[in-house]
Parts: structure tokens; sequence; C-alpha cells
């Protein structure tokens, strides 16, 4: 039996804060920093949870690499996507998908996927779940 969850995490990068909602609605626009940790006690899902957090992670961690690259960002939504497969061993993330679209004044759809991919390896929760197959699509809209 497989699960999947998605969280779309939406915020201000200049704050480094946002929001993130899940698609079941019992996380909706909660307070996302990037050392927030999201308590199970509202009745969400683990693979609810760790999509919220990888939402949230992985934008922080593009935030970091566009900065280094001299890139300010208007606007980033992340959305991840994430299954859960119940294996022998146990409950595992399997896979994970990112979907991440941005408005960058003066950026270029190859530029910013190639410091997308590095923000996917470089994100903190990515590494902790680095026996998931994590795909990425990033988009630049106007």
């Amino acid at each position: 039996m497989n699960r999947k969850a998605s969280a779309v995490w939406q915020g201000d990068l200049k704050s480094g804060k946002g929001t993130v909602s899940t698609e079941s609605k019992l996380l909706q626009n909660a307070q996302y920093s990037f050392g927030t940790r999201f308590e199970n006690g509202t009745g969400t899902n683990p693979e609810e949870l760790i999509a919220a957090a990888h939402a949230g992670c992985f934008s922080m961690a593009l935030s970091g690499e566009l900065g280094k690259a001299g890139l300010t960002p208007e606007k980033i939504e992340t959305t991840a996507t994430v299954t859960l497969e119940m294996l022998p061993a146990g409950p595992t993330v399997t896979k994970i998908h990112l979907e991440t679209t941005a408005k960058i004044p003066g950026a270029k759809q190859e530029d910013f996927q190639k410091i997308a991919d590095g923000a996917k390896v470089g994100c903190p929760i990515s590494r902790l779940l680095k026996t998931a197959e994590i795909t990425l699509t990033a988009k630049l809209v106007n």
C-alpha cells in the first residue's frame, strides 16, 4: 500500500519566513521558517509532515543559492509531493517530487534550473531522505 501527500510553501524569501498548506487542509497557512518543526498533534499524517517540511526547506536552500548567484526572487512557490510505501522494514519515503516556480527578474530558465538542482542536493531534508528518489521541476514565471 502506498500513500501520497502534497504540501505547498509560499513565502517571503527576504525574511526567510512563509506558510505551508497541505492538501488535507490540516496544515493551512502554518507558519514556516527554516528551523520550524511541525507536530503531529493536529492529525496530520507523516507524509504530509515530510512534504510540508521539505517544501519549506527546499525553498530556503533555493533562496540561498539564488543569493550566491546574485539573483533576487520576487516570489517562489514550491510544492512537495511525497510517496510513502509500506515496506517489510516499515513505512518508507520512496519518492519525492519537488515543483518550484519563481519570479526572478533577469534570470534565464537554464540558469534557474541549474541553481535549483544545486539547492535540491544541498537541502538538509533531501540529504536526510537520500534513499528516496527525489525529482525536481523548476520553472520561471512572469
